[in-house]
């Protein structure tokens, strides 16, 4: 008998949903790792083939944040658990 865990995880394979349930998780991480007065600033988070597209409503905070994009996707890598994101494009 596959335990309830095995079953949902053989369910979101064949659904082919993990990029789904990804991108749910990094706008929960970005909030987390980045802080409210960041996520404040962000119009949306979209993952779309390894690269993580984030809207910003500020110039400013677009240029700061430029500087660190190789950190981020190292932190949000390792807050996912496995290599998801290549890149981060900030719009």
């Amino acid at each position: 008998m596959k335990k309830i865990n095995e079953v949902v995880k053989s369910f979101i394979k064949q659904n082919n949903l993990e990029s789904g349930i990804d991108a749910v998780k990094i706008d929960k991480i970005w909030e987390k790792l980045l802080g409210k007065n960041i996520k404040s600033y962000t119009n949306s988070l979209e993952l779309s083939n390894r690269k993580l597209y984030v809207k910003l409503n500020s110039s400013v905070l677009r240029e700061e944040l430029n500087y660190g994009k190789e950190e981020i996707v190292k932190m949000l890598n390792e807050e996912l658990k496995k290599e998801c994101i290549e890149e981060i494009i900030l719009c």
